[in-house]
């Protein structure tokens, strides 16, 4: 009986390329793509079993589906002069019904149900194109980012130098710091009534005991009020030169 021909469809179909440097783990992948109507098993076996990681290295593929499988090379010290004799090989065999064990599928399974592929490796060194290709792309990196920050620039500038906003913000500084002062003005001329009205003969004080007491009540209620707008405004003032500033 002949055997059975492949019925996965492997890309690439013969090769398993690896570009170097080798100095770090070289990846490559191979996709299965299944075109037939049965679910298929497949296993990836390799000559060189500590030179490479194979991730799924076994699994099932459903009809129609397509796996990728990722192989990573492991660094190594390469010799141009050296010919790479690794090869892999992917094994497949139509899934049986209600298949659970996997392993002891295999180890059941008749030679001339069996399906395989062969590939080889190769390894490649990047050639100079492909390093030119590398320094242009990282030239290009900071024109880019370049374009990236000129309308942030700009728009910065334009807010900088915006003369109208920041006359306003100046005239209303100018005009807290008119209102502070009258503020503080006051405040001194309220606390120097105060002192008068301590000093003054204790006999005006008793002839007009209600008016002086209704007095110090609106003495202390107008020095509270100024006090309180003296905060205000230097708060009002902070605000307006913190957005000056930033």
């Amino acid at each position: 009986m002949s055997k059975l021909e492949q019925i996965l469809v492997l890309d690439p179909p013969n090769d398993l390329r690896f570009k170097g440097p080798f100095t770090d783990v070289v990846t490559t992948n191979l996709k299965l793509r299944n075109p037939s109507d049965r679910r298929v098993c497949f296993k990836v076996k390799t000559t060189a079993p500590r030179r490479y990681c194979v991730r799924p290295n076994s699994g099932l593929i459903e009809p129609g589906a397509t796996i990728t499988i990722s192989v990573m090379l492991q660094p190594f010290d390469y010799d141009p002069n050296e010919k790479s004799k690794h090869k892999f090989m992917v094994q497949t065999i139509f899934a049986p019904p209600n298949v659970s064990d996997m392993e002891a599928m295999w180890k059941d399974a008749k030679p001339d149900d069996l399906m395989d592929s062969k590939l080889r490796c190769v390894f490649e060194l990047p050639t100079e194109n492909d390093k030119a290709n590398d320094l242009d792309v990282s030239k290009a990196v900071p024109i880019l980012n370049a374009s990236k920050d000129g309308p942030a620039s700009a728009k910065a500038g334009s807010l900088s130098l915006d003369d109208s906003e920041l006359k306003k913000l100046m005239e209303e500084c100018k005009r807290l710091q008119c209102e502070v002062g009258k503020l503080a003005d006051e405040n001194r001329q309220l606390k120097d009534d105060g002192l008068r009205m301590r000093k003054s003969p204790r006999s005006e004080l008793m002839a007009s005991s209600a008016g002086t007491l209704m007095g110090r009540e609106h003495g202390m209620a107008s020095s509270s009020l100024p006090s309180l707008l003296v905060v205000i405004a230097a708060i009002f003032i902070g605000f307006f030169l913190g957005k000056f500033i930033l």
